[in-house]
This record gives C-alpha cells, sequence and structure tokens, in this order.
C-alpha cells in the first residue's frame, strides 16, 4: 500500500514528545510526535533515519512499540507500527486512562460508625 492510499486515515495532529531507538540501539533519541494514528506516527527530530529502518518507540501510557521508517523528508519522517495502538492513550494525561470514570460514591450506611444502629429499610439506594 503506498503513503497515497493510507491518506484516509484518522490521525490525531498533537505535540508529544517520544523517545525513539533506531536498530538494536540501547539510548533512545527524543523526538516529536507531529500527528497520530492506530498504524504509525510522524517524528520530527531525534536521529538520523533511513527508509525501511526497523525502530522502536515509547509513547506516553502506551510504551514501547515497535516499526518500521516509511518515509523520511529533512528532519521529519513516518513510522509505521507493527501492531495498532490506540492513539488516544498518548493524549491522555499521563499515567491517566483515555476515558473518564465516573466516580462511586459511598453509601450511607458505610460512612456511619462501626457498630452505628441502623434500619436499612429506611436507606434509599443511590
Amino acid at each position: 500500500m503506498s503513503a497515497i492510499d493510507t491518506r484516509h486515515i484518522s490521525r490525531d495532529s498533537l505535540f508529544l514528545l517520544a523517545d525513539v531507538k533506531v536498530g538494536g540501539e540501547v539510548s533512545p533519541d527524543r523526538v516529536k510526535v507531529r500527528n497520530l494514528s492506530g498504524g504509525g506516527m510522524m517524528a520530527e527530530g531525534g536521529p538520523r533515519v533511513e527508509r525501511g529502518a526497523n525502530v522502536a518507540v515509547n509513547l506516553r501510557n502506551i510504551g514501547w512499540v515497535d516499526g518500521t521508517v516509511a518515509w523520511v523528508q529533512d528532519s521529519r519522517f513516518g513510522i509505521a507500527f507493527g501492531c495498532e495502538i490506540d492513539p488516544k492513550l498518548a493524549r491522555a494525561p499521563e499515567g491517566k486512562p483515555s476515558t473518564f470514570e465516573t466516580p462511586r460514591f459511598a453509601r450511607p450506611s458505610s460512612i456511619l460508625p462501626p457498630g452505628a444502629d441502623v434500619d436499612r429499610v429506611k436507606l434509599r439506594n443511590i
């Protein structure tokens, strides 16, 4: 599939920093993530790469993802991931889930002191 064929895939435009390891390198280089989709990303800066190079990218809230350099232009390059990711996870604040979870409130009986005499029939459920 050519690059033109994949332009219809939804991408998240954003500005994140990520670490990239090229080939078998031990120490990663920092790159700017310019856009991100489930199947790949565009990076700017960092190491000099060549098309076809194997890379690993450490994305926030996702971790290390293997991929291949799909294209290179000046200081920017595209990475095709080896497996699909959820780009919304990378957009979420660090260490936070990508979806809002409704807080759970304690039932009234759980806030009473231990041993308190409560008529549970009179308590309404929340």
